[in-house]
């Protein structure tokens, strides 16, 4: 497999979001078919690590189905979006500040108490099964619009996952990955009955 053909092959299939904010790159060294570093704030690009020796082991439409799903999961994750905890951080911060020029040791230390707790929760978020169950769901519709029906979207995504497992030579699926088949088969079979 001509590598530059792929990533070629696979930009056409991402979102254009997903084209703007990830960067794949051949990564023959890893263990993992895929990979992605957690992103973290203002960072540029967020790369996605493909190990083609392995890459080629899948089928096309389950390699189209984890970039989409890996792109996905990437491009989902907002540090920067106005909500309740984004807000408690912003005012913490401030807080910090004021209660630093004031030099209010108990002032400081609630503030930045309520900063880091605020900032957990956001990484909780980002961080959560359920990201992962929005990224496959998101997946399964970018792959809809690029002529798979929502069924075999599902259904390729859901081998990808077992393949993929003996690919890397896991003995066993991960929870978050049995959490992601469990709700892939429910997509799957409510569209074909």
């Amino acid at each position: 497999m001509e590598h530059n053909v792929e990533i070629r092959r696979l930009l056409d299939i991402m979102p254009a979001s997903g084209r703007m904010m990830t960067k794949i790159v051949s990564k023959p060294a890893q263990t993992k078919v895929i990979d992605s570093d957690f992103p973290l704030p203002f960072t540029k690009y967020r790369p996605i690590y493909i190990n083609f020796d392995l890459w080629i082991k899948l089928t096309k439409p389950q390699r189209d189905l984890t970039l989409l799903h890996q792109v996905s999961w990437l491009i989902s994750i907002k540090w920067l979006q106005p909500n309740i905890n984004q807000g408690i951080v912003i005012l913490g911060l401030l807080g910090g500040i004021f209660e630093t020029t004031q030099l209010d040791i108990v002032g400081i230390a609630v503030s930045g108490g309520l900063t880091a707790l605020a900032a957990a929760r956001i990484w909780q978020n980002n961080k959560s099964q359920n990201s992962l169950l929005n990224a496959d769901l998101d997946a399964v519709k970018i792959a809809q619009r690029r002529g798979y029906s929502e069924a075999e979207a599902a259904e390729n995504l859901l081998t990808a996952i077992t393949t993929i497992a003996q690919i890397e030579g896991r003995s066993g699926l991960e929870f978050s990955e049995l959490l992601r088949i469990q709700n892939l088969q429910a997509i799957a079979n409510l569209h074909n009955q």
